[in-house]
């Protein structure tokens, strides 16, 4: 298993580590920036005297108070306005949407009025928000609690989507998200909240929820938006993933002995097209994986990029995994998903080429 760090992660002085599952690291990002600057505030359903539904905001209320962490009306419209109209004015809002299947409500605040306001300012205002929220299956959270929209984000100009796979990744990215200038969507794929994942929809570890998920440093350092990270390195194959498929992918690999290169892409936008493209001119042969559904997905475009850069090195057509075009069904969740048995379908196909 190999694992790329950048510059700044290596070099930023993280000081001690401990074990942390997504949520505590998550938390832990969100403190770290609140104790830093005075004007990073947390807002949403449920984020305050509760800590939220997944306990994401547990203790910032009580440590900072009511004023930079505190609860909203249910209105998702109203949680991205008043967002943006702070971070105009010199705030780092960190709004939650409480499941990313209620974020539609907000559609046009994030695309008419974030994503826009500073080419529409030329420059003079801007909108540092972050608007966090917890996205794809996994939990039995059936059609309205389970879905995976971040394909219509990656669509709209002027918009950071943002998707980590671990807990060092999640802090990190967190940190930077909350500093960039501009609007982020930070989708926490919530089947990894509560920690280790063994890569089975229909296999899950035991206890799997009672154990933290890796060692994450205390303090301060951040990941750098638009920086790949290798899960796996490889000769064989390019396995394009992000969130809960990066591990997905690795179980299938392992037991099917093929000497894949896992990329775990953390940001959709920007995208590091230079590692896929480094990789793919490597191995000849590319997969992409996500569980959001195939039509429109950011699979299309992650394909089309892969054909338009790699196309004389690629020794079989490019394969996609993913979600089905239905409605999230809840009884049969683990059919949905693109998993060990419809990934190791496609790592056969392509490897026969």
């Amino acid at each position: 298993m190999g694992e790329e760090m950048t510059a700044t992660e290596a070099e930023a002085p993280v000081g001690d580590t401990t074990r942390m599952n997504m949520i505590q690291a998550i938390n832990s990002a969100m403190d770290i920036m609140m104790g830093r600057d005075p004007n990073v505030i947390v807002m949403g359903e449920d984020v305050g005297y509760f800590g939220g539904v997944f306990r994401a905001t547990a203790g910032l209320q009580a440590k900072y108070g009511k004023t930079r962490a505190f609860d909203t009306p249910i209105t998702e419209c109203g949680i991205i306005g008043v967002a943006i109209g702070m971070g105009a004015y010199g705030l780092r809002p960190v709004p939650e949407i409480q499941f990313a299947d209620y974020i539609y409500p907000a559609l046009d605040q994030l695309v008419s009025e974030a994503a826009r306001l500073r080419y529409r300012s030329g420059g003079e205002f801007t909108a540092p928000i972050t608007v966090r929220s917890p996205f794809g299956g996994g939990i039995f959270g059936g059609q309205t609690h389970s879905q995976s929209p971040e394909g219509i984000f990656t669509h709209v100009c002027g918009i950071k989507t943002v998707i980590p796979a671990t807990p060092y990744d999640a802090k990190g990215l967190l940190i930077a998200a909350i500093e960039d200038n501009d609007p982020v969507l930070f989708f926490e794929p919530k089947r990894l909240y509560n920690g280790p994942f063994n890569g089975y929809w229909d296999r899950p570890a035991q206890n799997w929820s009672q154990h933290p998920a890796g060692d994450v440093p205390t303090g301060y350092y951040r990941i750098d938006l638009g920086k790949a990270r290798i899960a796996r390195a490889g000769e064989a194959l390019t396995i394009l993933a992000y969130g809960t498929m990066v591990h997905v992918c690795e179980a299938v690999v392992a037991e099917a002995g093929v000497d894949a290169e896992i990329i775990d892409l953390r940001t959709l936008v920007p995208l590091d097209i230079d590692t896929i493209e480094a990789s793919v001119r490597k191995t000849g042969r590319c997969m992409i994986v996500h569980e959001a559904t195939r039509t429109g997905g950011f699979g299309a475009e992650l394909s089309a990029l892969v054909q338009e850069r790699c196309f004389y090195h690629l020794e079989a057509p490019i394969e996609r995994v993913t979600g089905f075009d239905t409605p999230y069904p809840h009884s049969l969740e683990w059919a949905y998903f693109p998993g060990p048995v419809r990934i190791g379908e496609a790592l056969k196909k392509i490897m026969k080429d």
